[in-house]
């Protein structure tokens, strides 16, 4: 009789395990990272329809779904290694292959074969992007509280760049914009990015003080205005702001390490293994 109630306990714990793996806190992320990868997989069937404004609007849908499941996964407790792994398999798909075929349908075709092996660089750069991104976070070297910087150009960021041109073309009818070489120079300049060990700006650790803090709303509440008169005009805005940044987080971080060599007492090493 021991016997059997024991298994029947384990039968009955079995059976929690499997329910608690179904619970809101662990579907709700896993949900918003796969509308985040339907979003940018629709973004390549509009790209191949030629319809370009649908084609961004998708992508920048999966830049928000990128964002909402984090924060989802983090209000419901349900960090885990699955998510990380298929949050980094979507992004790919959204802010790798998609952005690469919208250049590539909408202006780097005109280039040929050259054109597509500039979209396969970038996509491959992503990969590797993602890739080091999941062993950083593995090992706690990502971006913190006292490190609010990421290592490389997150590959969100470097869609949104690579996407400049078309948001430029909605607002302004110029044949320079829609030039596969300056696509192709957006291509090298994000590709670089996102492998180098250059610091960028994590909005996540980004620590303000209460007048920063109102100093931010307002700027947020003067671009959600702007927004409603010019969309396109917006975004474009912003990812050049964002661009602008990254040169003062640079020379921030630089200063930061400074101090924390000159504060310490054992000898601080840089990323690359050097002093």
């Amino acid at each position: 009789m021991a016997g059997g109630k024991q298994a029947r306990r384990r039968w009955a714990a079995e059976r929690f395990d499997r329910f608690e793996d179904l619970s809101v806190s662990r579907i709700v992320p896993s949900a918003l990272t796969l509308l985040g990868l339907c979003a940018g997989a629709t973004a390549i069937r509009f790209a191949l329809m030629q319809d370009w404004k649908w084609a961004v609007a998708a992508i920048f849908c999966a830049m928000l779904f990128d964002m909402l499941d984090g924060r989802a996964a983090r209000w419901l407790g349900a960090d885990n290694r699955f998510g990380a792994q298929l949050d980094s398999l979507a992004d790919l798909v959204s802010f790798g292959v998609g952005p690469a075929v919208v250049l590539y349908t909408w202006t780097l075709s005109r280039m040929g074969g050259a054109g597509w092996i500039a979209a396969l660089i970038f996509c491959a750069c992503s990969a590797i992007r993602l890739a080091r991104f999941n062993v950083e976070a593995a090992r706690d070297e990502g971006a913190t509280l006292s490190y609010p910087y990421f290592t490389g150009l997150p590959t969100p960021a470097a869609a949104g760049i690579m996407l400049l041109p078309l948001l430029l073309s909605f607002e302004f009818k110029n044949e320079f914009i829609r030039s596969p070489v300056l696509c192709v120079v957006l291509i090298a300049m994000t590709s670089v990015l996102m492998v180098s060990r250059v610091p960028t700006p994590s909005l996540k650790y980004i620590q303000f003080s209460r007048e920063g803090w109102i100093g931010v709303g307002i700027f947020t509440t003067a671009l959600a205005g702007l927004a409603i008169y010019t969309p396109w005009g917006t975004l474009a805005l912003g990812i050049l702001i964002y661009l602008a940044t990254i040169p003062f987080v640079i020379h921030r971080s630089h200063v930061e390490r400074d101090l924390m060599r000159q504060a310490s007492p054992v000898p601080v090493f840089s990323e690359d293994g050097r002093d």
